[in-house]
């Protein structure tokens, strides 16, 4: 069914009300510049700075809301999003949302997992097998692909107890350090999806000026996004070791060299775009660095 045409001057973002990706997907939208007035229930944020408006859901529902056209984007669970997709073109329907933006957090993996004392041959092991599941169609979707034929039984919520509950031999669960399945015995042997949080959209473009909205929102997100791991590395050095400094630096933009007024030194300065790490300091100390100081950016217009 085609959504209704809405005629809005307004973008409507949603975001997963409580739960991993609630509280970064909100610093990240505050990182982007945007204020809002919550209303009582707390469930719509009226956007002050900028004419984005927030709606808090539970994740599940956010890729239904942007078919729907309820909202215009959301930010979900790349699983959370292959889900919904696959099970539209399950009932015939046509795919009507993509990935606009991988945001690099909420990094997660779709994996199966066996009792951990048993051993894994491949996924024809799985064939006749029980596997619990709150990702039907992507797990059925990579079992078609396998080739393998096994029931896949669909529980909403503690998929890691079903063996030990009989309701499984196997589960198919989501998996980021692996401590829920430990605790359960289990150990995941196949990954079916890679996952992440991400901006999802419509396919089709936005029309009514929220085109211009969501690009001007975008822009400003990859420049949050860059910035959330960006840093100013500085230091000092005497001229005689500059060479040896140069080629100790970490990756980054071109270094700025600046004479130092009435010594024989310089100040060095980059902006490196991932972290630095505790062993290249000390590599540029040890060539005859020194005042080495590595400060967070917390804005930077080219």
């Amino acid at each position: 069914m085609t959504p209704p045409a809405t005629t809005r001057d307004r973008l409507r973002v949603a975001i997963q009300k409580s739960g991993r990706l609630s509280d970064p997907a909100r610093d990240l939208l505050a990182s982007c510049g945007l204020t809002w007035r919550e209303s009582r229930d707390k469930l719509f944020c009226y956007g002050e700075s900028l004419p984005v408006d927030l709606l808090l859901v539970r994740d599940d529902d956010i890729p239904g809301l942007i078919a729907d056209g309820v909202c215009d984007l959301g930010i979900v669970g790349r699983n959370v999003l292959v889900e919904h997709d696959l099970s539209r073109t399950s009932n015939g329907q046509a795919s009507a949302l993509k990935e606009w933006r991988q945001l690099g957090w909420g990094v997660c993996r779709l994996d199966i997992a066996i009792n951990d004392d048993e051993q894994w041959t491949g996924p024809q092991q799985l064939t006749g097998q029980r596997i619990a599941t709150s990702f039907p169609h992507t797990l059925g979707r990579w079992l078609t692909d396998k080739g393998v034929q096994a029931e896949v039984v669909t529980l909403s919520g503690s998929v890691e107890i079903a063996p030990r509950l009989g309701q499984a031999d196997v589960v198919c669960d989501l998996v980021s350090t692996g401590g829920t399945l430990a605790a359960n015995a289990l150990k995941p042997v196949e990954t079916l999806l890679h996952s992440e949080a991400v901006i999802a959209g419509p396919s089709a473009p936005l029309e009514d000026g929220r085109e211009e909205i969501a690009d001007l929102l975008l822009r400003r997100m990859d420049g949050a996004l860059r910035l959330k791991e960006t840093r100013l590395l500085m230091l000092r050095a005497a001229r005689d070791v500059l060479p040896e400094v140069l080629t100790r630096l970490p990756a980054g933009g071109e270094p700025t060299v600046l004479a130092v007024d009435g010594r024989d030194e310089v100040s060095v300065q980059l902006l490196c775009h991932n972290a630095v790490p505790w062993p290249r300091l000390e590599e540029l100390k040890a060539v005859g660095a020194h005042t080495i100081m590595v400060l967070p950016v917390e804005g930077m217009l080219a």
